[in-house]
């Protein structure tokens, strides 16, 4: 029987390594910081990848309006909020993971 060379046994098989997407990007953290957000994303169940960065942009957007009134869209809310995803709710996310993270 003939033996197969090696990189048709590779072609055939399923890459292993990371995709990029799944490792947070926050401008001005250390890369210890960033790993304890990796491992925080991992361990919690209320996490999956990338929700700390996600919500970390959404706020800094909303935050960066200069048009923003932040007590009428606490009160009232914005309808661009159910398909753009809640700043605030963002907030609260970003405050649970301030408390979860290591000292």
């Amino acid at each position: 029987m003939p033996r197969r060379r090696p990189g048709q046994i590779r072609a055939g098989a399923p890459a292993r390594h990371r995709t990029t997407g799944a490792r947070p990007v926050i401008d001005g953290l250390s890369s210890q910081a960033l790993s304890e957000i990796i491992r925080l994303e991992r361990t919690r169940n209320y996490l999956q990848p990338g929700d700390v960065s996600a919500a970390v942009g959404l706020w800094k957007d909303y935050v960066h309006q200069p048009e923003r009134d932040l007590w009428h869209d606490y009160e009232w809310g914005n309808v661009h909020w159910y398909c753009c995803g809640n700043p605030l709710e963002a907030r609260a996310l970003l405050d649970t993971v301030m408390q979860a993270v290591s000292p």
